[in-house]
């Protein structure tokens, strides 16, 4: 068995997309410092290159954003720059890299292993780069991961000048952590995944860093309030199951969690139907239903602790592939209510446009989704691939 091949490469490519994205919102924001509009630019380029058969791969994917409102939002980054190696019934891969873990479509409890980029985007879907080294076992009775994260990456906000922020902005600069090695505290991460039939199911857990802060107030040099981010360890063990039964996909997120002495659960579940065909068309309608819960109650770091999701997601399957997801989120408690549109449609082979839009309805004087009260937005791009 070998690890690295003789270096003779058999093939590379150059791929990526670069994006103009326009956000404009409906409202004044509630400080006047922060912008009111914004433009911004992103370049996501791809380099892939492999060798012996493919066995070998190198995979480098930077990332580089400019916001002329948020310094803060202009940021560069590796979501990628990975070796792999593959040996038939094992694998190994080393280098910056993205893990998804999760199933369900409003919120991804079980996703642990890379640091969510919170200032591209809310819901949590685009993540920063981990530095890792991951072993995979490969076996007829299933899967087995095993991770060392070596160093963690803070999570970053937007600045004063930004909009979707708490009104005591966060004070990116000096985090505090409860590991003495701070942020070179070596993680671990372990996941057992295996498919039997129609049901697609993991089992993890997490020993690190915690990848979602807690906050203290504070001033900044200037006076002005700030949230201090402070990063505890977390004990996380979490399972992610899926069923897949003719046009039905039923989908769990479980987690138990354990950090700065509490214990608490969360979970989503729920289901997605699909009507095949609608209205004698090729269209075809997804309706999805989820229900989010959290054990801690109104002490959620999360605002999604006793809350459902309603969407339906419209896919044309046409040539330009267009699709259309429309999301509600409301609270069951408090009745705020959280609308969501997304849409994309490709204008030619190499131009795409995508549209996000979000409402924030009768949100409450002590809910955590208070301070974007007034951050109804709608988010255009204009996409392009080579």
């Amino acid at each position: 068995m070998y690890l690295f091949a003789a270096f003779n490469v058999s093939a590379y490519e150059w791929s990526g997309n670069a994006i103009i994205e326009s956000r404009l919102f409906n409202h004044d924001p509630l400080q006047s410092i922060q912008s009111q509009n914004s433009l911004s630019l992103s370049f996501n380029p791809e380099f892939y290159t492999d060798w012996n058969n493919a066995n070998q791969t190198l995979t480098i994917e930077p990332f580089v954003r400019w916001d002329e409102a948020d310094k803060e939002r202009s940021h560069f980054d590796f979501r990628e720059f990975i070796f792999y190696s593959n040996h038939d019934d094992w694998e190994i891969k080393a280098g910056i890299g993205k893990v998804f873990w999760g199933v369900t479509e409003s919120q991804h409890l079980v996703d642990i292993i890379n640091q969510t980029d919170t200032i591209e985007s809310l819901d949590g879907e685009e993540k920063l780069g981990q530095p890792m080294i991951n072993y995979t076992s490969i076996q007829d009775w299933g899967n087995v991961d095993v991770f060392i994260l070596p160093y963690f990456r803070t999570r970053i906000f937007p600045g004063i000048k930004g909009r979707l922020r708490t009104q005591a902005y966060v004070d990116n600069d000096n985090e505090l952590y409860q590991s003495s090695k701070m942020n070179r505290h070596i993680d671990y991460a372990f996941r057992y995944s295996h498919t039997i039939d129609d049901w697609d199911f993991g089992l993890s857990h997490f020993y690190g860093t915690n990848r979602e802060p807690e906050f203290s107030a504070g001033l900044d040099a200037r006076g002005n309030p700030v949230l201090t981010p402070f990063y505890y360890l977390l004990r996380q063990t979490g399972i992610d199951v899926q069923l897949v039964r003719d046009d039905w996909l039923w989908k769990l997120e479980a987690v138990h969690k354990r950090s700065n002495g509490q214990k608490y659960n969360a979970s989503t579940f729920g289901f997605e139907y699909t009507y095949v065909g609608i209205l004698d068309t090729q269209a075809d309608l997804g309706l999805i239903s989820e229900y989010m819960y959290d054990s801690r109650d109104n002490l959620a770091s999360s605002p999604f602790e006793d809350d459902a999701l309603l969407a339906m997601r419209l896919s044309f399957n046409d040539t330009q592939s267009s699709e259309i997801l429309f999301g509600l989120i409301i609270d069951l408690d408090k009745q705020e209510k959280l609308y969501t549109l997304e849409a994309s449609t490709r204008l030619t082979d190499n131009w795409k446009l995508n549209v996000e839009a979000r409402v924030f309805s009768n949100t409450q004087p002590t809910s955590l989704l208070s301070d974007l009260r007034k951050d109804d937005h709608l988010q255009i791009e204009l996409q392009y691939y080579f």
